[in-house]
């Protein structure tokens, strides 16, 4: 992944760390790593974990045949370490030998073959979204970032990625270039973590409201009927209770 579809050398500014970003710019492997890990912790954070990791192995590359046989108790290690690769390196240890062991079973190790021949965007989401640990919204972030940053662009990339193949965009990591751009994404981040709370919040309210509205209708009918029989009782011939 030197150099992307269209001849270009690829210059990476994802992990604001140059030896990070180069190995994010050649290593299909990493690059899947890097979005794998890219949950719940800043993306520098996990576009770095690749590179860490290889160090960690004694190596300048990632290779999927060997993640995939390591012993899960050591490669756990490996996260675990001090500094952890993540918020949560046990389970996320456990996530990369997971894909590696699919990349080897359907791809033979080679993690550029999810993307290589795909035909359209759509068969290229739907490889992405068959990889362990991605879900439709990783899918569609990593195909963007294939498509604004690598190159891969099958017909109908923009529309398969949704909202984060639009151009001009700063939604997803697919859109991160330089420290400028990286602040941009994370304020987008933050507004619709904003945006979402407050729905949320605005959701909850409405359901409340509704609550008491049913229960005050509900105490109002039961009243009504109460009020209606009693009436009823008093009447010649009516149903009086009991004394």
């Amino acid at each position: 992944m030197t150099t992307s579809d269209s001849g270009k050398d690829i210059t990476l500014r994802i992990a604001q760390n140059p030896e990070a970003d180069e190995l994010l710019g050649r290593s299909p492997l990493a690059a899947l790593v890097g979005m794998l890990l890219d949950q719940q912790v800043p993306m520098e954070w996990a576009f770095t974990g690749p590179y860490t990791l290889a160090e960690r192995m004694g190596s300048d590359d990632l290779d999927a045949g060997r993640i995939a046989a390591y012993d899960p108790d050591a490669f756990t290690e490996l996260f675990t370490t001090k500094p952890a690769l993540h918020r949560y390196p046990g389970s996320m240890a456990q996530r990369v030998q997971q894909l590696c062991q699919f990349l080897v079973a359907e791809y033979d190790g080679d993690a550029s073959a999810v993307w290589r021949d795909a035909a359209t965007g759509d068969d290229l989401l739907e490889r992405l979204n068959a990889l362990p640990g991605f879900g439709t919204q990783k899918a569609r972030i990593f195909l963007a970032l294939l498509g604004k940053q690598f190159g891969v662009r099958p017909k109908g990339w923009r529309e398969a990625a949704g909202p984060y193949g639009e151009a001009g965009s700063h939604r997803s990591v697919a859109d991160i270039t330089g420290p400028e751009s990286l602040a941009e994404v994370r304020a987008y981040k933050q507004e619709a973590k904003a945006a979402a709370k407050a729905a949320a919040k605005a959701a909850a309210k409405a359901a409340k409201t509704a609550s008491r509205t049913r229960a005050k209708t509900t105490a109002k009918t039961t009243a009504r009927t109460t009020a209606k029989t009693a009436k009823a009782a008093k009447k010649p011939g009516g149903s009086a209770p009991d004394k």
